[in-house]
């Protein structure tokens, strides 16, 4: 139990556990205080109970409908983003999920990209579930959307992505992986939308039990400063590092078409793309490290 719970107890308050959405209030405006990773851990353990997800997949399906249902309960409006690509395995159909905040005509348009990608690696030669490597960074995504519908004049502000086919068939190359980012960003170039959005974070990987965000030496300085500010803020920054090399992930369509994209991403993880990628692996701890870091971010810096 979180400290501020405790003291809501003593004090006789309600704000633990969010009762007081009944009357149509909000306890605090410091939404990382909101941000549950415990909340974000049964979701990954609801998606890894689907199985191994890779693109086409009935488990995939499985996960697309949890992913909606749980935004939509949080007031999220969710669509399809479907198409076809060709990969080394011939042509396959990919889903896209975007989801918006409902908002009048009035309001502007969502300007920040929040991202990760819900597919797992496909595998003939083993069981892969993907806890960290698929599923932990969509359980913090859609506790992230929980925590954002709170204050609905942030949701606004906010386009939620959960990407399909990030996961190479074979190896990454400009046509064989991050299926879903590549034809998002070109959707966006198409529809001339890419001047709307000023900034994105994508998350991958990030409940590893011995967390160390590794980011892209090549990310966005702007959006670097402003995540390790937050980290500061919260007494995390020692979770928060540069990796050594590059990283493709779906953070590079983004900064490829003009979209500044940090991408938090702990790729320091051994059990990457083996049988061993499960849930004992993965932490509530870490979750709640950087959801509450990114909402932090969002809520002082990336959504002003």
């Amino acid at each position: 139990m979180k400290l501020r719970c405790l003291l809501a107890v003593v004090l006789g308050l309600s704000a633990c556990d969010g009762s007081d959405r009944a009357s149509g209030k909000v306890s605090s405006t410091r939404i990382w205080e909101e941000f549950s990773g415990e909340n974000a851990l049964r979701h990954v353990q609801q998606l890894v109970d689907f199985g191994p997800r890779p693109p086409g997949s009935e488990a995939l399906e499985q996960a697309r409908v949890y992913l909606t249902k749980q935004l939509e309960g949080s007031g999220w409006r969710v669509t399809r983003q479907t198409f076809t690509d060709d990969t080394p395995r011939g042509r396959v159909t990919f889903v896209n999920l975007l989801a918006t905040f409902p908002h009048d005509d009035a309001a502007p348009s969502p300007f920040f990209i929040l991202g990760s990608h819900y597919d797992t690696k496909l595998y003939e030669t083993m069981r892969f579930v993907g806890a960290n490597d698929g599923g932990s960074s969509n359980g913090l995504l859609l506790e992230m959307g929980r925590v954002l519908a709170r204050q609905p004049a942030l949701a606004r502000k906010v386009q939620l992505v959960f990407f399909d086919g990030e996961e190479a068939y074979v190896n990454f190359t400009e046509t064989d992986g991050l299926y879903g980012s590549r034809y998002f960003a070109k959707q966006l170039v198409a529809e001339g939308k890419v001047k709307q959005f000023r900034g994105g974070i994508v998350f991958d990987m990030v409940g590893d039990r011995a967390l160390t965000i590794t980011l892209p030496p090549d990310s966005p300085s702007e959006l670097v400063r402003g995540t390790f500010a937050a980290a500061d803020a919260l007494n995390f920054r020692k979770h928060f590092t540069y990796a050594d090399n590059d990283i493709l992930d779906d953070h590079t369509p983004l900064n490829e078409v003009g979209i500044p994209t940090i991408d938090l991403i702990d790729f320091d993880f051994p059990p990457w793309h083996t049988a061993e990628d499960t849930m004992d692996k993965i932490s509530a701890e870490s979750l709640e490290i950087v959801g509450s870091v990114a909402a932090r971010y969002l809520a002082e810096t990336g959504l002003k």
